[in-house]
């Protein structure tokens, strides 16, 4: 028998060993020497295979993690895992598993152990879900292609041929003081007699550096590629640098998930274990070079054409990627390794399926206030603003920006993951099959939905048939928001976060569980064990996520001197699927008209794609930045205040006049002991 609490699931034989399955957040107790792929199928764990367990697919690969785990109470040994079997070491020798992959079905369980299910093995791929909303921009690019005819060598006038190269840039296009790296200057000979003493040098004229050389005249377009850096998934844009068309984007969960969902996690994992900071840089590198080695490959482009990266990420995520140890921003006063924009090389960061492109890192405003708020400046423009606007990229890390063209403020606020369907009873991140829209009828109080892969309500006819071949798997971030807004809105719950009895609120769904109640969102009639609930439980960690999320607004707002906002904008993979009419209901934002909060998109990698495309944007962003008023939430004396205050649906201390015009929230009250008292 198995049973499921809060993302934690027991199985009521023996008790011998704790497992942990990421990304998805499913734990529970299995029995010694149970095999990894077993044990992911009663736990409900998202694990494919073909082939029955016989170890000849290879589709049920897992990637094990070592070390301590705080945050999940475990310390996972390498031999908590059994050896490796001869099936395995043969699928090693052909290179269908790595060194740290094992196969699911041949690998058992006698100890205590970390699961990852890369995306490729997962059945229900997740969605990333980031689409990006830009804005004209200047295209000027820092590397371009050159066309250049070098004199031939002559035996009276000996030079060599990069001194005779050099001349010919100078003259022809008045570049001067270059450089050139071994690995260019060896095929340099070969490549100028091959083009007849004519070529196409790629130089990057921040330094003058030439990153590449072809024979004869390229007739073609380089490339670059954005990445947004995030704490559970990476984003990446490849981009044309002479047109700015975005030519293909893809994403990728952030394999970090398996060392901690969120930032302190991460933090704590590298200061508990000597080698932790370099399996999680080890992690986030191989996985940013595989995800540009397949973006390059569906776009049909040659890798030696992709010449630059710009990537954006949180000042955690930062110094990771760096290999930097993040100890000094897990305590005051958050001190970061370096808040300047960097340069590298894309072999300095282990990005092999690139050749010498340059890689630029966007500055971060604080310790906590990394380079994807940065972005989100470059491509919001609050800067420029005559109304005073605050922009929230909603994620496990939320990073607020409010002011104007006056005067700008920044802070972070930690949420935490529950926004992404982590530590919800039947929670889990935006894939097929998950409930992402609800609404529930204000008479029968009965639910309808709609799920990722779907365009229809759970009403519809059409729908039925989507769910014969796509069965309805959970509910993501964004349906858990619409959800608990539309329990509010119709007195299934009241304002402290209560959800109310049968009798209390005229619903059968509110059904009893434990000493609290939840209300039934859906039940699968042919598997009674399918059963889609909203729990007190989940109510109170997104209530938790958003009172973090609102009183970081507070004290922005407190810090200008404001009573209220002109404008709200909602960014990041998460903020642009969640309802604004539903958000605002949760006491998510602060009070506004309806009409003046927006989605953005991925602004975070937007800001990504303007510093790709326009050299001149990476010299203005450093300068706003200096220029930006930072707000260290964990310092200041009113965050908790606000913290209490948000904690009420939508809150108890600020009043919502504009929300109060487009939706009246009933005054209803399930606290039973005040009601006696009454």
């Amino acid at each position: 028998m198995v049973t499921k609490k809060n993302n934690s699931i027991s199985i009521s034989s023996e008790k011998n060993h704790s497992v942990v399955f990421t990304p998805s957040g499913l734990r529970g107790i299995v029995k010694s020497g149970v095999s990894v792929l077993d044990a992911a199928r009663q736990l409900g764990v998202d694990l494919d295979s073909v082939c029955g367990g016989r170890g000849i697919c290879t589709k049920c690969k897992v990637k094990p993690s070592f070390g301590n785990f705080s945050k999940f109470n475990i310390t996972a040994e390498e031999n908590n895992l059994s050896n490796f079997t001869e099936i395995e070491k043969k699928s090693k020798e052909k290179n269908r598993i790595s060194f740290n992959e094992r196969l699911g079905c041949q690998a058992k369980i006698i100890g205590d152990v970390i699961i990852d299910i890369p995306e490729e093995s997962q059945v229900h791929k997740q969605v990333i879900r980031k689409r990006i909303e830009l804005k004209d921009i200047d295209i000027h690019p820092t590397t371009k292609l050159y066309y250049v005819e070098v004199e031939e060598p002559d035996i009276h006038n000996p030079s060599g041929d990069l001194q005779r190269l050099n001349d010919s840039l100078n003259k022809q296009w008045g570049i001067s003081n270059t450089k050139i790296c071994l690995k260019v200057l060896k095929n340099l000979q070969y490549n100028l007699r091959k083009g007849k003493w004519r070529v196409t040098c790629a130089i990057f004229n921040e330094t003058n550096e030439i990153i590449n050389i072809w024979p004869g005249f390229l007739d073609s377009n380089l490339y670059g590629i954005a990445v947004d850096l995030g704490s559970t998934t990476i984003a990446a844009h490849i981009c044309n640098l002479s047109t700015g068309e975005i030519v293909n984007s893809s994403g990728i969960m952030n394999p970090q998930i398996r060392f901690g969902e969120d930032l302190m996690s991460r933090v704590s994992f590298s200061m508990m274990n000597e080698d932790g900071t370099e399996k999680l840089k080890d992690a986030v590198q191989e996985t940013l070079n595989q995800l540009c080695k397949t973006l390059i490959k569906e776009s049909k482009i040659d890798h030696k054409l992709v010449v630059e990266l710009s990537i954006v990420c949180n000042p955690v995520m930062h110094h990771l990627l760096l290999g930097i140890n993040p100890i000094e921003l897990g305590q005051a006063p958050f001190a970061l390794a370096t808040s300047n924009s960097l340069y590298f090389k894309s072999e300095e960061l282990a990005l092999n399926c690139l050749q010498n492109a340059t890689i630029f890192i966007l500055p971060c405003i604080a310790g906590h206030v990394g380079a994807d708020a940065a972005a989100v400046v470059l491509s919001e423009a609050p800067n420029e603003s005559k109304e005073t606007v605050l922009i929230i990229d909603v994620g496990t890390n939320a990073e607020l920006i409010l002011g104007n063209k006056y005067e700008l403020y920044a802070c972070s606020s930690p949420t935490g993951p529950a926004f992404e369907g982590a530590q919800i009873s039947s929670g889990q991140r935006a894939a097929p099959g998950a409930i992402e829209k609800v609404k529930i009828d204000p008479n029968s109080k009965d639910p309808i939905f709609k799920v990722i892969g779907s365009d229809y309500w759970s009403d519809e006819v059409e729908f039925k048939n989507f769910v014969k071949n796509q069965p309805i798997t959970g509910i993501c971030g964004s349906g858990i928001i619409e959800a608990i807004a539309e329990m509010r809105i119709n007195g299934i719950l009241d304002k402290s976060g209560l959800i109310g009895s049968s009798i209390e609120t005229g619903s059968k769904r509110s059904i009893t569980d434990g000493r609290t109640y939840s209300y039934l969102l859906y039940e699968d009639k042919s598997n009674g064990e399918n059963k889609i609930k909203i729990t007190n439980a989940d109510v109170r960690a997104i209530q938790l996520a958003k009172a973090a999320l609102f009183a970081g607004s507070r004290l922005l707002m407190d810090e200008m001197k404001i009573k209220k906002v002109d404008k709200i904008v909602l960014a990041g993979a998460f903020g642009a699927h969640i309802s604004t009419k539903h958000a605002m209901v949760l006491g998510m934002i602060p009070d506004c008209n309806l009409k003046n909060v927006i989605s953005a998109g991925n602004a975070a990698g937007a800001g990504a794609i303007i510093a790709l495309l326009n050299k001149n944007s990476r010299s203005k962003i450093s300068k706003i930045v200096k220029k930006i008023n930072k707000i260290e939430t964990a310092m200041a004396p009113k965050f908790q205040e606000y913290f209490v205050s948000a904690s009420g649906i939508p809150n108890s201390m600020f009043s919502f006049p504009e929300l109060d015009k487009v939706v009246k929230l009933p005054e209803v009250n399930f606290n039973k002991k005040k009601r006696v008292r009454k």
